[in-house]
């Protein structure tokens, strides 16, 4: 692992075919979540979601 892939990101680069897992820490107090990607194309291939903590 490279030094500059270590640590907590907001943004994950991901090639066509590659699968990434990330850790997603959030506040204590429930809510409405979204997460997205940057490309505005991928957004009907499921890469913008709205989702909600209880």
């Amino acid at each position: 692992m490279q030094a500059w892939e270590k640590g907590w990101k907001d943004t994950v680069l991901a090639f066509p075919g590659e699968k990434v897992k990330i850790i997603i820490r959030f506040p204590a107090n429930n809510g409405k979540f979204v997460f997205h990607c940057h490309n505005l194309e991928h957004e009907d291939a499921g890469m913008m979601l709205n989702f909600e903590i209880q």
